[in-house]
């Protein structure tokens, strides 16, 4: 068999197996945001909270992802839900450790002039002290992100979506002539959603974040 002739059997599969791809770690990259960045705010002040909460982020980057969907599975079934929630774990700890790192690196004069203007600390944590941050905290997500590209592959074992199931097929396939085909045109399209989402991240960085700060 051809690569054409693989193809034309298989590239609407392989297109909407790319698709999926983008769409479960974009969802997981913005989960993660969002639980990381309000969990990073919520700490940053509290050496001892923000090192327990660390610990626990990176405790669930250590567990190996095969037994983490494993243990998912047994819990939320088979499909999306699994691969959704671990994913949205795996992402936590670059997020939440540039979010504390970013905020406690902003200079205290200037909080402290906010403060002395009659802002609240929550005003001053949204208007100040995130925004100068954020170049840090954008880093963490764009790490967190480009990390869930490879570990989506494996929630093709829990029958989740996206291009682990064009890989793993052809692992399935070893030994006919489309296992080859199979198995690298889920590697190359992983490849191309995670160039494609770093220069996403680089787009967002250059709309976000203000010249001075970049400079």
């Amino acid at each position: 068999m051809s690569f054409s002739t693989y193809w034309s059997y298989y590239g609407a599969d392989v297109l909407r197996q790319l698709g999926q791809h983008y769409v479960i770690v974009a969802l997981a990259g913005l989960l993660g945001s969002i639980i990381g960045i309000s969990t990073g705010v919520a700490v940053y002040r509290a050496p001892r909270a923000s090192q327990i909460v660390l610990r626990v982020c990176g405790v669930l980057l250590t567990v190996p992802s095969l037994a983490l969907y494993v243990l998912l599975l047994s819990v939320l079934g088979l499909g999306w839900p699994p691969v959704l929630t671990a994913l949205t774990l795996y992402s936590l700890l670059p997020i939440v450790q540039n979010t504390v790192v970013g905020l406690r690196g902003v200079d205290s004069s200037t909080v402290e002039a906010a403060t002395g203007i009659g802002m609240s600390r929550a005003r001053c944590v949204a208007r100040v002290e995130l925004p100068m941050a954020w170049p840090i905290i954008l880093t963490g997500m764009r790490t967190s992100v480009l990390l869930l590209v490879s570990t989506a592959t494996i929630g093709s074992i829990v029958r989740g979506p996206g291009l682990g199931n064009s890989i793993y097929e052809g692992l399935n396939r070893i030994g006919t002539s489309s296992a080859l085909y199979a198995a690298l045109t889920g590697i190359a399209g992983v490849v191309i959603v995670g160039v494609t989402l770093n220069f996403a991240f680089m787009f967002i960085a250059r709309l976000t974040i203000s010249r001075g700060i970049r400079d």
